[in-house]
């Protein structure tokens, strides 16, 4: 872990400078009138996974280009809830914003899990043209349907497969086994799909229930994996980079709407310029990353048979492929 650490060090470090030297240049100013504004950013990840790498550096841009007007409170750890339990808190206002994951979020405006279908974008690259493009900003403003504020889209990256029961390279090697995947449909049906025993549950409920061996494995992205140290309770990893997942900057909408339309501006510059960063640290550390949980007696299967998978999830296409509206034409016309 000290190779990994003393990364992560160095890019917190590396960035407290560069905003300090021009914290001068960032001000936008404006600001000396308004009354002081505190916000309670939640997220359900840990202090060393990429949720908090953004939140971190969303609050630094935030209060220094806001001379201090605007104030940010990280809430890691699940501290104020699941991720379904801050959304309804930012509906109802007593949360104000989070760093969320998508799936959670399609399961308040539909369209959003259009972004779940497995193997739907080819590389990052792929999804940051859309994401950041007028599809995803279409998907961020239909939050406000439903009383939240999507601001930008940071990342959890591409998801992968770990299980304590044996190697995976073929969607015949899940055959039967209990696997936690986030509480949204699609997600449930891939894996159904695949044929694994999908059980949908949060977060720490998942962690409780590896630890206990009530069942075989999960899915997520490397930095997910490595930083909850999961190689503790999964022996096996896939690189099947199954689903690219998309993570929001999201907030009360009433909350929003209450600020200033300076403070507006600096909100949602600074979560797109965080989720970019976020973005840029996960790809430089997932080598070194693998690297880790190889050392830590993982087995990583890097070359699985990802066309018998991706022919094994076509009825999920069937079965959703017209239920978000002109989205997923939109997106293969967007990749073509």
């Amino acid at each position: 872990m000290r190779t990994f650490r003393h990364t992560l060090t160095t890019l917190f470090a590396a960035c407290a400078v560069a905003l300090t030297a021009g914290a001068q240049a960032d001000s936008h100013g404006g600001f000396e009138d308004m009354d002081p504004v505190h916000l309670r950013l939640a997220h359900v990840v840990n202090e060393q996974d990429g949720f908090h790498i953004a939140a971190v550096r969303f609050k630094e841009l935030v209060e220094q280009r806001t001379d201090g007007a605007v104030s940010v409170d990280i809430y890691p750890n699940a501290q104020l809830g699941d991720e379904r339990t801050l959304l309804e808190g930012m509906q109802i206002g007593t949360v104000d914003m989070g760093v969320i994951t998508n799936g959670p979020v399609a399961n308040f405006v539909e369209e959003m899990a259009v972004f779940e279908l497995p193997f739907l974008f080819p590389d990052r690259e792929s999804a940051y043209a859309v994401l950041d493009g007028p599809i995803g900003q279409e998907l961020l403003d239909k939050l406000a349907d439903v009383n939240l504020k999507g601001l930008a889209y940071a990342e959890r990256g591409f998801r992968n497969l770990t299980n304590s029961r044996h190697a995976v390279n073929h969607p015949d090697d899940l055959d039967g086994m209990r696997l936690r995947v986030m509480e949204n449909p699609v997600y449930v049906d891939t894996f159904r799909a695949l044929g694994a025993n999908a059980v949908p549950m949060a977060w720490t409920e998942a962690l409780t229930a590896m630890q206990q061996g009530t069942i075989d494995g999960q899915e997520n992205p490397v930095n997910v994996i490595h930083s909850f140290n999961l190689n503790e309770t999964q022996t096996h990893m896939t690189l099947s980079r199954h689903t690219y997942a998309p993570a929001l900057f999201v907030m009360g909408l009433s909350v929003w709407e209450q600020l200033p339309a300076a403070a507006q501006d600096v909100l949602r510059d600074a979560a797109q310029e965080a989720a970019e960063h976020e973005r840029r640290v996960n790809a430089e550390m997932e080598a070194d990353q693998l690297a880790e949980l190889r050392e830590a007696g993982m087995e990583i299967v890097e070359d699985p048979d990802l066309e018998a998978f991706q022919d094994a999830v076509a009825p999920v296409y069937e079965q959703y492929g017209e239920q978000f509206g002109d989205y997923l034409s939109r997106i293969r016309e967007a990749l073509d």
